[in-house]
């Protein structure tokens, strides 16, 4: 190991624990953004139907994350996703009754383990116990919309934070594609169904919006890996929200990503078997030469 490394090595092992727990590069910190977040519009706006609803939503995702990762994982798992899925719920549902936050919040954990391929699983968790909910539960449960009233504050603060986490995530390219997407399908939209651009505009202005465009389609853990097919990924999920917007879908940047977001994965998964097979494939094989003792086995 050269000097360099070594010394490197032996700095990164001497950092204070506490510069460990204020960098920006801590899994900790994503968690700590959207708490506040919640506070602000909660302080602010009152977003909330109520505290207990949100501890529900963050409880049952931590107990199913606990439970689940025992049983298929074999270990005690970090919480740090089981927060978010669970606070994501308890911002987002809607609901005058308690269950739908459990239920959603451990549809969410439950699709990670149950639903998997190839080792990965493939839907977002908050995008699938919400989307589903909200989809069966029509009558008991909604989701986030005006509660801020498309609040400038309200959309400072959250843009303010979230650019901040996936800008040290490197992932603002994906959210940036589907902003511009938006706005440019908007057009499209108004041209259509000869409703002014502003109004096709205005749902990305609402709190919704911006977690589902920060915290959603940017998931490391269900996203494609390359930039430009995470780009390409959110274009579609663009493009069939505006389809859906055309039967009046209230929820339809949900839906979208919930069904292009796993047909992403698994076409990336595919195309990845493909080139291991081709690889295997084209690995040359030396001929045995006249005279010759030596002979590559396959």
């Amino acid at each position: 190991m050269s000097q360099p490394v070594v010394i490197a090595a032996q700095n990164a092992s001497q950092t204070p624990q506490w510069k460990k727990w204020l960098s920006l590069d801590n899994r900790y910190v994503p968690p700590v953004f959207i708490t506040l977040i919640l506070l602000a519009g909660q302080l602010s706006f009152g977003i909330l139907e109520s505290y207990e609803r949100t501890l529900l939503a963050i409880c049952t995702s931590i107990a199913a994350e606990l439970i689940l990762g025992r049983i298929f994982v074999g270990k005690w798992l970090n919480m740090a996703s089981a927060y978010i899925t669970g606070i994501s719920v308890g911002i987002l549902v809607r609901s005058p009754d308690f269950w739908p936050y459990a239920v959603a919040a451990a549809l969410a954990i439950t699709s990670k383990y149950v639903i998997r391929y190839k080792g990965h699983h493939l839907f977002n968790p908050s995008n699938f116990g919400i989307s589903l909910v909200l989809f069966l539960l029509p009558a008991s449960a909604a989701m986030l919309s005006i509660q801020w009233g498309n609040n400038m504050a309200s959309m400072v603060v959250i843009w303010v934070l979230g650019s901040v986490i996936i800008w040290r995530l490197r992932r603002f390219h994906i959210s940036f594609t589907y902003v511009i997407s938006f706005l440019v399908l908007a057009i499209v939209r108004s041209w259509i169904i000869h409703e002014p651009w502003l109004s096709e505009v205005s749902p990305i202005t609402g709190p919704e919006y911006q977690l589902f465009i920060f915290f959603m389609i940017t998931d490391p853990k269900t996203t494609v890996r390359s930039k430009k097919g995470q780009c390409i990924v959110v274009f579609f999920v663009a493009l069939l929200e505006m389809f859906f917007r055309f039967d009046q879908s209230v929820y339809a940047e949900l839906y979208a990503l919930f069904w292009v977001g796993p047909l992403a994965m698994l076409i990336e998964m595919w195309l990845d078997s493909r080139r291991d097979k081709s690889r295997s494939i084209e690995t040359p094989i030396l001929a045995t030469t006249p005279g010759s003792s030596q002979q590559t086995l396959p």
